[in-house]
């Protein structure tokens, strides 16, 4: 981009210092921005693109100074869902929706992909929200910010969840006790007057978003879809969206369930929990469950949550091939979330929350620890109307 303003100046001295100085001031108060004709091919400015409107705060404190961080790109363009209502089936809506919303970003995103491959930026493409994740400099998110396919630059900050933790135990119990028949917090919801009428969540699938799953857990195990009480397959019943991890205990990208926090485990327990020889933890014991880990010991981020939004919406194998959107859950359960304060824009998960639910999947949200005042929900995926 500066290269190609000090070749069109190149006959005076002062004039490449005056332009020089101009191009910083402009970068900082993202003003103006000049990207070559091959690339961009929009002059801020000249088209009426406000691009300091199109960055949000938390991308511009993170890309101060030099600085990279990772930005989401949302696309303008996105794919129109509504016909999904009128399809009979979950099956048939996940279908419609899975490919809708995947020729869309084919279609739209294709001249942004191949500006930053030519520039060899990092990036990730998305396709649940029309977006590209992009770790780059304030440049780099002013030259996307000024197309006019682009509504807007968004950050992609890290967000440390406050999740309860496991009690310590000074001392060991004169004898270990029997766990409770059925705990008392189902035995509170009332849970077990559902199953005598005959719903214990038979034929449904849970998913949980969290730190992962125990999943040999003798609770849980029989439960687990990818279990058929011999053999263990992790296809399509599994994904682990964490990939840059430093010292977790369950490494990056683990190939079968794996939980670094234990808080998962209990939200999976508290779902479908059964032991099969009395020890009743979950609502719905007769359903079965798959998970996807969307925090790193706690710490999410929304490129995290949106990789796992978008796996549930069409599992894929364990390496990622062969999505299958027939393979989705009925539920999934999050227990996390996504504080504006942190850096993380009100609208960034939104379009992911209800591409799901266009697909037929309910997504079932924690209403956070504040409280207990009304209006005390204050944060996504709680806020959206489609959770």
């Amino acid at each position: 981009m500066i290269k190609n303003v000090h070749r069109t100046f190149s006959g005076s001295p002062w004039r490449r210092i005056f332009c020089s100085l101009f191009l910083v001031a402009a970068l900082v108060a993202l003003i103006a921005a000049v990207t070559s004709s091959d690339a961009v091919g929009q002059r801020v400015g000249g088209n009426g693109i406000n691009i300091a409107n199109k960055i949000t705060p938390w991308v511009l404190a993170h890309t101060a100074y030099g600085q990279q961080a990772e930005f989401f790109v949302v696309l303008a363009d996105r794919a129109d869902l509504s016909p999904a209502a009128n399809f009979p089936t979950k099956a048939d809506k996940g279908r419609f929706v899975y490919q809708a919303l995947r020729e869309k970003a084919q279609r739209t995103q294709g001249p942004i992909i191949e500006w930053l491959r030519e520039r060899n930026i990092e990036y990730q493409s998305f396709y649940i929200v029309n977006a590209v994740l992009v770790k780059g400099t304030r440049a780099v998110a002013a030259a996307l910010a000024a197309r006019p396919d682009v509504a807007r630059v968004e950050g992609n900050p890290r967000i440390q969840n406050d999740l309860p933790q496991p009690e310590t135990v000074e001392e060991a119990p004169p004898q270990f006790g029997r766990p409770a028949t059925i705990e008392p917090g189902i035995q509170y919801t009332h849970a077990p007057d559902v199953w005598n009428l005959g719903f214990k969540g038979e034929g449904i699938v849970v998913a949980g978003a969290d730190t992962g799953i125990r999943w040999t857990h003798n609770a849980l195990k029989p439960h687990y879809r990818g279990w058929d009480g011999q053999n263990a397959d992790h296809d399509y019943n599994w994904h682990d969206s964490i990939h840059d991890s430093v010292g977790n205990p369950c490494g990056n990208d683990s190939p079968e369930p794996c939980d670094d926090n234990s808080h998962g485990t209990h939200t999976v327990g508290t779902m479908v929990g059964d032991d099969g020889a009395g020890n009743q933890i979950g609502m719905a014991p007769e359903a079965k469950w798959i998970g996807c880990r969307n925090m790193d010991a706690g710490t999410g981020t929304p490129a995290r949550y949106i990789e796992c939004m978008q796996w549930f919406l069409a599992p894929t194998r364990i390496d990622g091939s062969d999505p299958d959107p027939t393979k989705a859950p009925d539920i999934t359960n999050n227990s996390w979330h996504c504080p504006p304060e942190e850096g993380c824009s009100v609208d960034s998960l939104q379009a992911a929350v209800e591409a799901q639910a266009a697909a037929g999947i309910m997504m079932c949200s924690a209403a956070q620890n504040a409280g207990p005042a009304c209006s005390t929900v204050e944060n996504p995926p709680g806020i959206y109307e489609a959770t």
